[in-house]
């Protein structure tokens, strides 16, 4: 249809689907001439989606997730590593106002008991698994470790200097709220009703009250921060700016930078 009217464009593949390019000066007359053929053909009414794309060797994030929590746990339970490891990985409101960031990722590989690991590991296997089917496992972990990170930063920046917390709860929500704006956004432009094309997100609110507030000593702020964060990094992953360049890197080098943020965070709190 560009074509006939005058203007190039070509159709690339990205993660399983097609993009259609065409030069900056073009954009806003090509996006016209798009509007008014939509207008001009609306899609026949109970016509099927196309399924959405799921990845393969989702469970390959989660190992990765499980050897980390287990293997801190370990190594600090077993003085492999020194004994003051705990108190210079957990996020304290001061010291990261101080100036030490890492804390903020540091402190999703440490937990208070054996329930409470035990817990957010099966948690995050849950939605992880989830997450890694929908971008691909390597995609999905750098985006939650990226997420999470940024959630317990603001919370340590922001909150009180006697704030502490630890657990990997925060990167449990933020991939929830990253799955939930992922199939909001990318399913905005099928035919459905307005309740329904809203639905993705009102779970994931329904799932951060029901799964996020429950407890005693539940850190309440720190999980609706990871949920928030999610949904802004997933909401702008599935936008037609970043999801074609996120497309292109490989999901072993995007699960390697994400083992990276770790290992540095990790480099810095024993240096």
């Amino acid at each position: 249809m560009l074509t006939a009217v005058g203007i190039a464009s070509q159709i690339i593949s990205a993660r399983g689907r097609f993009v259609l390019q065409v030069a900056s000066a073009d954009l806003e007359p090509a996006a016209a001439h798009l509007r008014q053929y939509d207008l001009e053909n609306p899609p026949r009414a109970g016509s099927p989606a196309a399924p959405p794309r799921l990845f393969a060797h989702a469970w390959v994030g989660c190992v990765g997730y499980a050897l980390w929590l287990l293997g801190v746990a370990y190594a600090i339970s077993n003085g492999l590593v020194s004994l003051d490891a705990f108190n210079r990985g957990v996020l304290y409101g001061a010291r990261v106002q101080q100036g030490q960031w890492w804390r903020a990722w540091t402190c999703l590989t440490l937990h208070l008991s054996g329930p409470h690991l035990a817990g957010n590991l099966l948690a995050g296997i849950w939605f992880g698994y989830f997450a890694g089917r929908q971008l691909g496992a390597g995609t999905a972990w750098l985006l939650i470790v990226v997420g999470a990170g940024i959630a317990n930063l603001l919370q340590g920046l922001l909150g009180p200097p006697w704030y502490r917390s630890a657990g990997a709860s925060t990167a449990v929500f933020t991939a929830l709220g990253m799955m939930a704006a992922q199939t909001w956004w990318k399913g905005r432009r099928e035919p459905q009703s307005r309740l329904r094309r809203w639905l993705p997100l009102g779970a994931g609110v329904v799932l951060l009250g029901w799964l996020g507030t429950a407890g005693r000593h539940t850190d309440v702020m720190a999980h609706a921060l990871g949920f928030g964060v999610g949904v802004l990094i997933g909401w702008a992953g599935a936008s037609t700016v970043i999801d074609p360049r996120l497309a292109r890197v490989p999901q072993w080098l995007a699960g390697l930078a994400a083992t990276a943020i770790m290992a540095l965070a990790w480099g810095f709190a024993l240096r």
